[in-house]
């Protein structure tokens, strides 16, 4: 008879899984909505008073602006004020990349305008009152530097291309070069408590967990041996390796004993990467960063426009913009996409869940891990085992372990009824 119970760690008792910068993330946002409501008004009023129709139209266009960002900061304010609310089954910890999908597509159709007005323009050059529109193009750029100043924080703005190829820091990593072959050992610790790790680095250097350990002295003469387990390609060890890292490692191979030296350090974890994202910054940040950039191009185009006769550099500046804008657009309609659908953004998590099940001889029938939140991750884990006295809580324990895994539901099943 399976015994299945829903449990979970921190926060998630209460199925809140709000990003740890939530609120702050919030009150920028209305900032910089004040800010560009604000701006607006002045532009709006300024170019009514003085009769210029190119300032009341960079007021409305501003008037976009803080439409856009609006929809970021109702996001946050109805994530964290129904965050207790049981309807939502997993929290709203999600919302917030829905309103980054959201922004994303905005972005785009106004990529897909900029890119049309440019192109009509090519075709139909017309007059451009460069006295006006530069020092508009100016002011504009000055409002987006301080909206981006206000959004900055624990994000990224429009990065995507974060390796996670290498299993650890390259400060980390020490060489060995015995008669078997040459071995990377490292101290891995991207989202679970920090081991070794010892890598083949030829194709021909050969690995037996059997035959491998490590011995740790540290500079007090405390010493600790590490057994490893072979996880098919790599060996890992199994006990956790404790704070600080600073001492020498005796690392016995079968051809013999070789000596490394490892040194505390800040460890540097990238704390941006998918799991751990806030995609509603992203994408506010993202919004005002790709206005920046257009006001930036438009200037450019408009002093070259003015200075050599080149009329057609304000358009081309036009497109050129329309094309950034549509790639930024385009990673944040699959970032958060790919959120929106459950798909995985950490499979390394999913990777050690089923070595931390496997590795005490049971056996992971179903595994599904998923992103719920900014730093949150879900777990339902299906397990068959022999030991009729390992329940739930066991698995809870010893899942307990893992950073970001904020939310586990475990079934446990005798191993002969597994399918």
């Amino acid at each position: 008879m399976s015994d299945f119970r829903d449990a979970a760690f921190g926060a998630g008792h209460d199925h809140i899984f709000l990003g740890a910068a939530h609120e702050q993330n919030e009150r920028r946002t209305w900032a910089v909505i004040a800010l560009c409501s604000a701006m607006m008004l002045i532009e709006i009023v300024g170019g009514s008073m003085f009769g210029s129709l190119a300032l009341v139209a960079d007021g409305l266009h501003m008037s976009t602006h803080a439409g856009a960002m609006l929809i970021a900061a109702l996001a946050y304010t109805y994530a964290r004020k129904h965050a207790t609310d049981s309807r939502f089954v997993f929290g709203t910890g999600k919302l917030g990349d829905l309103a980054g999908f959201t922004s994303a597509i905005v972005l785009a159709m106004i990529a897909v305008l900029i890119g049309y007005e440019a192109v009509a323009r090519f075709l139909s050059p017309v007059p451009i009152h460069f006295g006006e529109a530069i020092p508009i193009a100016v002011v504009g750029l000055l409002v987006n530097l301080a909206s981006m100043w206000l959004l900055s924080g624990d994000h990224h703005g429009h990065s995507h291309g974060h390796g996670h190829g290498d299993p650890a820091h390259e400060d980390e990593v020490q060489k060995i070069f015995a008669p078997s072959g040459v071995f990377a050992v490292s101290i891995f610790e991207d989202g679970v408590p920090p081991v070794f790790r010892i890598t083949p680095a030829t194709a021909n250097s050969r690995l037996d967990s059997s035959a491998v350990s490590v011995r740790t002295v540290r500079p007090d003469g405390t010493q600790q041996v590490f057994a490893f387990a072979d996880r098919g390609g790599y060996l890992e060890s199994k006990e956790d390796i404790p704070e600080p890292h600073a001492f020498r490692a005796i690392v016995r191979m079968v051809d013999g004993e070789h000596e490394v030296v490892f040194e505390e350090h800040e460890h540097g974890h990238d704390a941006h990467d998918a799991a751990t994202r806030d995609h509603n910054i992203r994408s506010a940040y993202i919004h005002v960063m790709a206005d920046a950039a257009v006001s930036v191009l438009a200037i450019i185009g408009l002093v070259l426009a003015r200075t050599f006769g080149w009329l057609w550099m304000d358009p081309l500046a036009g497109i050129i913009g329309a094309l950034v804008i549509a790639n930024w657009s385009y990673g944040l309609v699959r970032d958060t996409g790919a959120i929106l659908l459950d798909m995985s953004p950490d499979r390394r998590m999913a990777e050690n869940v089923r070595h931390a099940i496997e590795d005490g001889g049971d056996r992971v029938v179903d595994l599904h891990v998923w992103r719920v939140g900014p730093g949150h991750m879900s777990a339902v884990v299906s397990v068959a085992t022999t030991e009729s006295q390992r329940d739930s809580r066991f698995y809870h324990a010893v899942l307990e372990r893992f950073k970001g895994l904020s939310h586990v539901t475990v079934e446990v099943q005798p191993s002969h009824a597994a399918a």
